[in-house]
């Protein structure tokens, strides 16, 4: 029985030489599910250390109500 795998996801971050901002809300937006949750680093392709900034700075946008805690 053979495993099939799928494309290696390369880092968004990495990708375009940016780090994670609370600043830039809209972008974060993108990795929040359509209920307001994070999504993890296996759907969206992100290495660990820009996974790490990536949850600090959605949390630092949703204490200043840039983005919402959760949706309903």
């Amino acid at each position: 029985m053979e495993i099939k795998k799928g494309a290696k996801k390369t880092c968004y971050f990495c990708e375009n030489g940016k780090e994670p901002s609370y600043k830039e809300y809209e972008e974060l937006a993108k990795f929040l599910s359509e209920r307001g949750k994070i999504i993890g680093r296996r759907q969206t392709g992100v290495c660990a250390k820009h996974q790490r900034i990536l949850s600090r700075e959605i949390k630092r946008a949703r204490q200043l109500a840039l983005l919402p805690y959760l949706i309903t």
